[in-house]
């Protein structure tokens, strides 16, 4: 995520402390909220996926997907 959006969810968080958001900034900051989330949740998989278990007998294991 740019560092300019990360600094506007920062703004807007620090704006949240001091006073009431407008509803056009509540629906900014939910936005660059779920963009933030997804950004964060691909670069989670992608580190799971390249993701090996070691075995105390020297087998490497392929991290395998949880079923829901």
């Amino acid at each position: 995520m740019e560092n300019t959006k990360l600094n506007r969810i920062n703004e807007l968080a620090a704006l949240a402390k001091i006073r009431e958001l407008t509803a056009e900034e509540l629906i900014e900051r939910d936005a660059l909220r779920k963009e933030y989330i997804a950004e964060w949740r691909r670069g989670a998989e992608q580190v799971l996926e390249n993701t090996y278990i070691l075995t105390p007998d020297g087998k490497k294991t392929k991290l395998k997907k949880r079923e829901k």
